[in-house]
């Protein structure tokens, strides 16, 4: 009903203001106030009420300069004035109307494919259970055409996936026996299984319908700001329309204030640039948490970026397993394996493909926890095993520093294996520049961006090498959660701060920035409460798309 008025609205103040200016032109100038009357009335009433409407909810919105502009219009006989004040208020409404519907329908959509059930498959068969029941672990069965319900792991030989949902392209992907798939995605091909690595609300999609209906539910700063201003600017124009009067002794002229003041098309054109911006980004697969957010991408001028999947290709591969007296290099990419085997972390998912790849079979871990930047820690076979980072080299014994040292050479990332808290291997990982880095880092400076600096936690020499490879402002390395929040502070001081991360190691640091983009490619990121914006596409050029945007 709401959406026919404000079209009908539209259509009659724009037929009334034509009409009246052909019969002006023609002469009839009591026929041009006569239509340009009846357009100005049209607009009172409805206008009217959406004033009262808003007091009635506490809301005095300058709004209401715009009724008393048409109704003092009216009074004094200013037709033409009234006519136009009547086209820009229903212009503006119109334009709201049609951005908050695509808004609704990009989030109507997102819960319309939002699945409720999934099938699982145990020894008695396959049975179908509501989606909060599905826990990590479970063996799930996606049949054509259905939407894969939580994140997890292919377990047949093969699955074909339709993810344009999340990435924005309609491209069909293969995903081989072992791979890891995210929730939101349709299954283009025939059944497959899954192994359930997450929960409902843990999943990707979970994570993005969350983001989604706090962007539609959250306005932006200019729009409260708008609001606020009515406080003391409806006064204000009342105070100056009053004084107009007084001091000329015609109510034109008071009149003529209110027409001045009246401020429709700037206080609804910032709502409609704001939920288009958030619906556009979102078809982009850039899911932005609200207008604020938004606001402060169009103003970031500094970049900070994590290095590990981010500015390399986020498919590290495991060069060498290093194993301390006693144990067997398969042994200890085993149990690393087994126990990241829950972990979203880009390096934890490459242990795990290439103890699949080897054909190692993997035990399920339990009272998993993970700490970021330091790494994943789980029950395994009756051990405690934490698979990650340790302290100081110097207390390492020989087997250890020689594989330290190997590292140093290939430029290579270390996760040590420790057992029921001894050090037991060490599996070394590589993961080479983004070919489409170069590129993307130029978009980012053409969009705005004037800072270009990486933080990561992995070791120095890796770390300068690809700073100079892709020409970067600074660089900051071997920096602990702590340290990298520190840095993001100290860019803040400078200049509107943008964070890149993976959304779990760098969920601190997120936050602490002026806007926090969290990678969501990789399941569980997509649902870090730290981040404002999720990138859905495994691609940090959307991000430069979301700046221009902005």
């Amino acid at each position: 009903v709401s959406a026919r008025l404000e079209s009908a609205l539209l259509a009659v103040t724009a037929a009334a203001l034509a009409a009246g200016g052909a019969a002006w032109i023609t002469g009839a100038g009591s026929l041009a106030d006569l239509f340009w009357g009846l357009g100005t009335v049209f607009a009172v009433v409805p206008a009217v009420g959406w004033v009262v409407a808003a007091l009635r909810r506490g809301h005095a919105g300058v709004d209401l300069i715009a009724v008393l502009a048409l109704g003092g219009t009216l009074a004094v006989r200013e037709y033409l004035a009234g006519a136009l004040i009547a086209l820009m208020l229903a212009t503006g409404r119109t334009l709201e109307a049609a951005a908050q519907r695509r808004a609704s329908h990009d989030m109507r959509v997102l819960l319309e494919r939002a699945p409720r059930t999934a099938r699982r498959l145990t020894g008695a068969g396959v049975r179908t259970v509501p989606l909060p029941e599905v826990g990590a672990g479970d063996l799930l069965v996606v049949g054509p055409g259905e939407v894969v319900p939580v994140d997890g792991r292919v377990e047949s030989a093969v699955a074909v996936l339709d993810e344009s949902v999340l990435t924005g392209e309609p491209l069909q992907a293969e995903h081989a026996q072992g791979e890891a798939v995210r929730s939101g995605v349709v299954n283009a091909g025939g059944a497959f299984d899954l192994r359930a690595t997450a929960t409902e609300q843990d999943s990707t999609y979970a994570g993005i319908v969350r983001l989604a209906r706090q962007a539609g539910a959250e306005s932006a700063p200019v729009v409260r700001l708008a609001d606020r201003y009515a406080a003391w600017f409806l006064p204000l124009s009342l105070a100056v329309a009053g004084l107009a009067w007084l001091l000329s002794g015609s109510p034109v002229r008071a009149v003529a204030v209110l027409v001045v003041a009246t401020p429709c098309p700037l206080l609804l054109a910032a709502p409609v640039a704001i939920v288009s911006g958030l619906s556009r980004a979102s078809r982009l697969g850039v899911v932005v948490r609200d207008g604020g957010a938004l606001e402060n991408l169009g103003r970031a001028r500094t970049l900070l970026l994590d290095k590990t999947g981010t500015l390399t290709g986020g498919r590290p591969r495991v060069l060498d397993v290093a194993a301390a007296p006693g144990w067997k290099p398969a042994q200890v990419l085993r149990l690393a394996a087994s126990a990241d085997q829950y972990s979203p972390h880009v390096l934890a998912r490459a242990i795990v493909d290439a103890a699949r790849e080897r054909g190692l079979r993997l035990s399920m871990p339990s009272d998993v926890t993970e700490e970021p930047g330091r790494g994943a820690a789980s029950i395994v076979d009756g051990h405690r095993v934490s698979v990650g980072r340790v302290g100081s080299s110097d207390a390492m014994p020989s087997w250890a520093r020689a594989a330290d040292n190997r590292a140093l050479l290939d430029g290579a990332a270390v996760a040590w294996l420790t057992v029921d808290g001894h050090l037991a291997g060490a599996v070394l990982l590589r993961d080479p520049i983004r070919t489409d880095a170069p590129r993307t880092l130029r978009h980012l400076r053409t969009a705005g961006i004037e800072r270009i600096t990486m933080l990561t936690g992995d070791r120095t020499e890796p770390a300068h090498e690809v700073a100079a490879v892709l020409g970067l402002d600074g660089v900051r390395a071997e920096l602990a959660p702590a340290d990298k929040v520190a840095a993001v502070r100290a860019e803040r001081d400078r200049a509107v701060t943008v964070m890149v991360g993976d959304g779990v190691n760098d969920a601190p640091a997120l936050a602490a920035a002026d806007v926090g983009v969290a990678m969501g490619a990789r399941g569980s990121t997509a649902s870090s409460e730290a981040a404002d914006i999720v990138l859905t596409a495994d691609r940090v050029d959307r991000l430069a798309d979301a700046v221009a945007i902005a």
